[in-house]
């Protein structure tokens, strides 16, 4: 297979990520919850902003971000429901497999990336996984709005697991606004 068609494979798998659905919010009762890949979108928006906000690099937090959850293409989104019955698995191992094919740059980044987030010993991996749990929060904040009532685990959860100073005040903010509040700027 050539390097363009190893790219053209990946990107193809890639795509899997706009139809899985965020299966967790099913259990709160959101009939037609969020992609994994619009869930990743704003990650990885958060994930640059919060980034800036700490005095790293937002372009890197931003693409730790892109790719934290890629691996679902495999898995699918597992809720946090089935921790007592499965092994989680190992994301390094799913994206070496997905990778595996790529040419050496394109498969050196993807890897360096997954591996960069799941240690999350630098900055911007830090402020990629508090983009996630705050996305989360955010999209929780934007459920209860509209009328779904059991929520409140995935905020508590989220606001207990955030590591940056930026995402602790961010997350504070948001339970405290209304989703609607950007408007009345």
């Amino acid at each position: 297979m050539s390097d363009a068609s190893a790219i053209a494979c990946f990107g193809y798998e890639l795509g899997i990520l706009k139809r899985i659905r965020r299966s967790g919010w099913w259990h709160a009762g959101v009939r037609d919850p969020e992609s994994v890949a619009e869930h990743s979108l704003r990650v990885a928006q958060l994930a640059g902003l919060l980034a800036a906000e700490e005095g790293a690099d937002p372009a890197r937090a931003a693409y730790l971000a892109l790719w934290h959850d890629t691996q679902e293409t495999r898995t699918g989104d597992l809720p946090h429901t089935v921790k007592p019955y499965l092994t989680k698995p190992d994301p390094k191992q799913i994206t070496a497999d997905q990778t595996a094919r790529l040419p050496d740059a394109a498969r050196a980044t993807v890897r360096d990336a997954v591996n960069e987030y799941e240690t999350a010993t630098t900055t911007e991996a830090r402020c990629a996984r508090d983009a996630d749990k705050l996305e989360m929060l955010l999209q929780a904040v934007e459920y209860r709005d509209i009328g779904v009532h059991r929520v409140q685990g995935w905020i508590d959860s989220a606001l207990k697991g955030l590591s940056t100073t930026t995402a602790q005040q961010v997350a504070e903010a948001a339970v405290a606004l209304s989703p609607l509040a950007w408007r009345d700027r």
